[in-house]
């Protein structure tokens, strides 16, 4: 298991936060929340690309809507192994921190 870039972490949890509902817009919207940092399409999908490669995300596709022209939206999923990369990027994270007392800034 390859280990997560902070831009597939990042992505990755906002599909696990936005569940059923997880496509380009609202992936991006997450992602902007998340961050306070807005993302091209173009880096959130080449970034899908890549964790569809990796076996971290599937993807389904939609009902055609009106509003779309009649396209399908594309919908991701984390999947078994995405979560325990999630899982496994979380742990490093508190290895990292392990000890640090919290500091401030001034």
């Amino acid at each position: 298991m390859q280990e997560l870039t902070i831009q597939e972490e990042i992505i990755l949890t906002a599909i696990w936060r936005l569940k059923e509902e997880a496509y380009g817009v609202l992936i991006r919207k997450n992602v902007t929340e998340i961050t306070n940092k807005k993302m091209m399409y173009g880096t959130l999908y080449n970034t899908l690309s890549q964790l569809l490669r990796k076996g971290y995300v599937s993807k389904i596709k939609g009902e055609p809507t009106s509003v779309r022209g009649g396209r399908s939206k594309m919908y991701y999923r984390v999947t078994q192994d995405g979560l325990k990369a999630l899982q496994k990027a979380r742990e490093l994270h508190r290895s990292i921190w392990k000890g640090i007392p919290e500091f401030a800034i001034e």
